[in-house]
């Protein structure tokens, strides 16, 4: 599919989250939900951590790509649930399997601000915003040192009192969920996943950094 230009569209929704965004339609009645991000930057960051969730299979909304290189764009899907809160004990679980995949792309941002963050259609849970995933936080500012090579956030995305709503979503997980949600990233291989990140305009300092995390997660 060729890159989206929103503006040849028609915009008929605001913004969700916390970045500048709006719902676009076009001339065919597809609807995207589109983010102006700070930079570039931003949104190759965001591209990268959506191939990198595509790749473990962890479910997020389909990402598409956009004339604007500041620009990310998912195609619009309306939700059953958008939030945590709402989840039932089978979608809970299933939320949880995909544990690994956000504490190995550092996504702090896992579960929402508000526990909005993830969101079911036709009972299945998706991740709605990777944004918050590898060098910056949700808002946009760079994660510096703290996103390094040791993968804390398999600890930090479970008790952290300034994360409330991944806590409440990941706390009950028992070791060996938490074991089966590492071996989802581990299964996939280390040139694959150089590949991908190259392949989206990433450098090769990003891909030995998710390499080594990977590793880092193996050793747990």
């Amino acid at each position: 599919m060729p890159p989206i230009d929103t503006s040849t569209m028609q915009r008929i929704g605001g913004q969700l989250g916390t970045n500048p965004a709006g719902i676009f339609q076009d001339s065919n009645g597809r609807r995207y939900y589109v983010k102006t991000l700070e930079s570039p930057a931003h949104a190759r960051n965001e591209m990268i951590a959506a191939k990198l969730y595509q790749l473990a299979g962890a479910p997020t909304l389909t990402y598409v790509n956009t004339t604007a290189p500041e620009q990310i764009a998912t195609e619009w899907l309306e939700l059953d649930k958008k939030c945590i809160a709402h989840l039932n004990d089978s979608e809970r679980k299933q939320a949880q399997q995909w544990f690994g995949v956000h504490a190995w792309t550092a996504n702090w941002d896992a579960a929402g601000f508000n526990g909005d963050n993830q969101g079911v259609v036709n009972g299945k849970v998706l991740t709605l915003d990777v944004g918050g995933a590898l060098a910056f936080r949700a808002q946009g500012d760079p994660k510096g040192k703290a996103f390094g090579t040791r993968v804390d956030e398999l600890d930090v995305l479970r008790n952290d009192d300034d994360n409330p709503h991944a806590g409440k979503l990941f706390a009950d997980m028992r070791p060996e969920d938490v074991k089966q949600a590492i071996l989802v990233v581990l299964r996939i291989p280390d040139d694959i996943i150089r590949q991908v990140i190259i392949d989206c305009g990433g450098g090769h300092a990003l891909a030995g950094k998710m390499v080594a995390r990977k590793a880092d997660m193996a050793g747990r």
